[in-house]
């Protein structure tokens, strides 16, 4: 029975509410965006829509942070709303917005079970070498400190996809998923589980993103703090707002910045070499982390809509025997092998999917 649930998946992002209806047979049955305006969800916009829409069995949550403690999905009762509310400490930026979606949603369907799905459970069971930071123990139990990882959903997604995609499975295959979009991140996938990751503590740790920096000394961030007179709302707001692309490129687009660079621009021709040297640069190191790699999965928007980018990466990825063929790269659409004749290691796009991934989770434990 439980594989035959319509499953809503709620997907809380800056501006808006994103509603997906996935029917029995995990089919599209229908999508909405609701405006959320000032951290608010229209409610009245919100009641009409779910309205128009199908019915639904069930309720699945994307929620940025699980904590220590969550490292499945999970139904959500009085007891598991209020830790998840405590986690807000550790992802102000993200948690609250998740937990106001989920409020909106429930006061319209209150008698829906909820399943709250996390970021950071495809991370969870990381080796302690790749998801422990070296700070004094005390830091590391009193504020529960170490190295969480993003963007779990997508990339425990991809990485079965993938595999499916060149006739394999997930288990059998050593995967390093891009998850390329305005947050950006990587995983190494072993035996079809994270074994390293980019993000850490915070999304904020690793590739260059749109915004945000991606890793920088920390030695910067307390010169900034200490000797050039910033505060910490200041340097917070620069890394997370005002780095990455838009910093290097005065641009956040990707694409923009692709074309102009390739018109000559002098930023942006700096922006994507930064891009592409972080990149290719971090998936050697998931390829170590992952004692090899078969198989390199790109996803995401800048993922699956940037092909000169990826045309990009895999030259400077030879080395490691990856190659795209120019015609299968160009192409369209999403889920396809991009594989170079001769190339050691495969290469295929994944259309990103993470309410496919969610609706698995919500039938997974309603089952």
């Amino acid at each position: 029975m439980a594989g035959r649930l319509r499953v809503l998946v709620v997907n809380a992002g800056s501006s808006s509410l994103k509603l997906r209806l996935l029917d029995g047979d995990d089919q599209l049955a229908a999508s909405e965006d609701v405006e959320v305006a000032h951290g608010q969800v229209d409610q009245a916009g919100l009641r009409a829509t779910l309205e128009r829409m199908p019915d639904a069995d069930a309720v699945g949550h994307r929620i940025v942070h699980g904590g220590s403690e969550f490292s499945e999905p999970v139904r959500v009762d009085e007891e598991v709303e209020r830790r998840l509310r405590a986690l807000c400490e550790l992802a102000p930026l993200h948690q609250p917005k998740s937990l106001a979606a989920m409020d909106a949603v429930t006061a319209v369907v209150p008698d829906l079970p909820r399943v709250a799905c996390f970021d950071t459970a495809f991370h969870a069971g990381m080796p302690a070498g790749a998801a422990t930071y070296a700070l004094p123990r005390e830091w590391r139990e009193r504020w529960e400190i170490r190295r969480y990882g993003f963007h779990g959903l997508s990339h425990a997604y991809a990485s079965r996809r993938a595999a499916e995609l060149v006739g394999g499975r997930a288990e059998d295959l050593r995967i390093v998923t891009c998850h390329l979009g305005a947050g950006a991140s990587l995983a190494a996938v072993r035996g079809g589980r994270s074994v390293d990751t980019t993000m850490g503590f915070t999304p904020l740790e690793g590739l260059v993103m749109a915004t945000r920096s991606g890793s920088v000394d920390p030695g910067l961030v307390l010169w900034l703090l200490q000797q050039a007179g910033l505060d910490a709302d200041e340097v917070s707001d620069a890394l997370e707002r005002r780095s990455g692309v838009r910093g290097l490129a005065g641009d956040a687009d990707m694409a923009a910045v692709l074309e102009a660079a390739a018109g000559g621009e002098a930023d942006a021709g700096l922006a994507v070499e930064v891009y592409l040297h972080r990149l290719c640069a971090a998936v050697a190191a998931m390829a170590a982390a992952a004692g090899g790699i078969d198989l390199l999965a790109f996803t995401g928007g800048v993922g699956e809509n940037a092909p000169s980018l990826r045309a990009m990466a895999a030259e400077r990825l030879g080395w490691l025997g990856v190659a795209v063929d120019p015609e299968r790269n160009a192409g369209a659409p999403s889920d396809r092998e991009l594989s170079g004749a001769g190339a050691r290691v495969r290469t295929v796009l994944v259309e990103a999917r993470e309410d496919l991934e969610i609706a698995r989770g919500v039938r997974g434990v309603l089952g």
